[in-house]
């Protein structure tokens, strides 16, 4: 690619995915608070809601050799590194970007019931996500504040790219994110077009990301926080893997 193309928030966000997990065990305080350490401007996991009403940060839902599925436990038959949403708010920078995949839908009204509760500028800095964007439009009327992320594929746009777009632009849904070999120039610019950020997910490699900063990408999610800051940080300049 030539030259970059602009993002819609000049630098773009590193989200480390699942805290950083290619440095220390996914999605625990551990690796949230490393992430923090090696300089991401956001932090991405998923969230599973408990049978007592706990949003609680992990990947499958499920937990111990008999997988047992948190839906089913309490807080407090969690292992004590697992952290809830609310405390991983309380943990990090004030300024810094969250994203969560609502993995159940059951969890998405206690997600956005929680997010009311903080002030306006830290609402606009949770980035719920979730496959289905007609799911995201029926909840937007629930709060104006909360960023709303569909997180989806080409092959599950049947109308289009375009149609996506105006589809999303119409419903208030924030931002569409794709998995990396997705995206490209023309694309960004697309959803761009309709003031739709762009996320790409995962991107692993120095040059994978490189090419998402100079298509103009708003937020990137890497296991790698390390290499994912530095590449952000030369401004898509980088060409060496």
């Amino acid at each position: 690619m030539g030259m970059r193309l602009p993002s819609l928030i000049g630098t773009p966000i590193g989200f480390a995915h699942r805290g950083a997990r290619a440095h220390a065990p996914e999605n625990t305080d551990e690796a949230f608070d490393l992430a923090v350490k090696l300089g991401a401007t956001g932090i991405e996991s998923d969230v599973w809601l408990t049978v007592d009403g706990e949003l609680i940060l992990t990947h499958d839902g499920t937990v111990g050799l008999r997988r047992r599925k948190i839906s089913s436990l309490p807080r407090t038959e969690l292992p004590a590194s697992w952290i809830s949403l609310p405390e991983l708010i309380e943990r990090i920078p004030a300024g810094m970007a969250v994203s969560i995949d609502v993995k159940t839908n059951d969890a998405m009204g206690p997600a956005i019931e929680w997010v009311k509760t903080l002030d306006p500028v830290s609402r606009s800095r949770v980035w719920l996500c979730h496959p289905h964007w007609e799911f995201l439009a029926e909840w937007r009327g629930h709060d104006t504040h909360v960023r709303l992320v569909d997180s989806t594929s080409l092959k599950s746009m049947e109308d289009g790219p375009e149609r996506r777009a105006a589809n999303l632009a119409r419903a208030g849904i924030d931002a569409v994110n794709l998995r990396e070999p997705e995206w490209t120039g023309g694309l960004t610019t697309l959803f761009h077009r309709f003031d739709r950020f762009c996320f790409g997910w995962d991107a692993q490699h120095a040059r994978i990301i490189n090419d998402l900063v100079r298509m103009g990408i708003d937020g990137i999610y890497s296991d790698h926080v390390d290499i994912l800051m530095e590449t952000i940080a030369e401004g898509g300049e980088r060409t060496s893997a």
